[in-house]
């Protein structure tokens, strides 16, 4: 249950304990882990036979692409990205593709991280946790029988309306996840510096998956934008019984301020750098 009207008011200017140095700490950090997200997508089209993309490419276009997840739906952001891409020599199906493929390898890792907020949280979460818990076990077992692996990769691509490649190995997701997993455990991270930064008293394990445990949850809620509203409310619930339900609310509405502005800022600078290169190689032309 989120805070009510009352505790929210009660956290006037006086009841933020800011700290420089973490709250510094964890944009850099958001910054990396974002930047880390677009590299991946980049390695990825690569193993499905795109072209290589170095991060100078690759997170310009990832970054810029991720401005669609602000609209409803969860299409815009792949089929953005797929536009933008082919525009650098990647095939529209394999951009998607990768996009589809890391985006599964994504919620598959956060969902491994956010278990643990999952198995804490009032009823009915915690059985959501062991749901999690075996849906990761699964995963990782499956992807050991490549019969098995072929039939849920197809499913999923299915589920995203995408064409799933052929060239797609249980070796390669067993990489892309474990890739996926150490930018996640970055992300989990600069949500605990977060914290910190704001005066709170978290362990990194609690904030981390309590972190990735909302994203999963706010992702599933397709008719929110970036799980805007969803998310927050999860949050508040894992972090309420540690902090209380005033700070959580407070690191809950942080957090979306911060995530967006350390993604959107980047992304506006990169489309208005792109954009002007456009205009250049125009006038060359001309």
């Amino acid at each position: 249950m989120g805070p009510g009207i009352s505790e929210l008011r009660a956290l006037g200017p006086g009841s933020w304990q800011l700290r420089a140095l973490p709250l510094a700490a964890s944009v850099v950090a958001l910054s990396a882990a974002y930047f880390m997200s677009a590299a991946i997508w980049g390695r990825i089209v690569s193993d499905l036979g795109g072209p290589t993309l170095a991060p100078r490419v690759s997170v310009p276009l990832f970054m810029v692409a991720n401005l669609g997840r602000y609209l409803p739906g969860k299409v815009w952001q792949i089929a953005g990205l797929a536009a933008l891409a082919s525009r650098r020599g990647v095939a529209v199906a394999t951009a998607t593709a990768a996009a589809v493929a890391g985006q599964g390898a994504a919620l598959l890792a956060a969902t491994a991280l956010g278990t643990v907020a999952l198995l804490r949280s009032p009823a009915p979460y915690p059985m959501w946790g062991l749901v999690a818990l075996g849906l990761v076990v699964t995963a990782l077992a499956l992807a050991s029988v490549p019969a098995v692996y072929a039939r849920v990769l197809g499913a999923w691509f299915r589920l995203a309306r995408a064409e799933r490649p052929d060239v797609m190995t249980p070796t390669q997701g067993l990489v892309w996840l474990l890739l996926t997993l150490g930018s996640w455990v970055v992300y989990a991270g600069s949500f605990w510096l977060l914290a910190v930064g704001l005066g709170l008293d978290l362990s990194p394990v609690t904030a981390g998956s309590s972190f990735a445990a909302a994203y999963v949850l706010g992702y599933l809620m397709v008719f929110a934008p970036a799980g805007l509203g969803p998310r927050e409310g999860f949050l508040i619930l894992f972090l309420a019984p540690q902090v209380g339900a005033g700070p959580a609310g407070m690191v809950a509405v942080a957090a979306r301020v911060w995530t967006t502005l350390v993604e959107v800022v980047p992304a506006g600078a990169f489309w208005v750098a792109g954009a002007a290169g456009v205009r250049g190689a125009r006038r060359s032309d001309g």
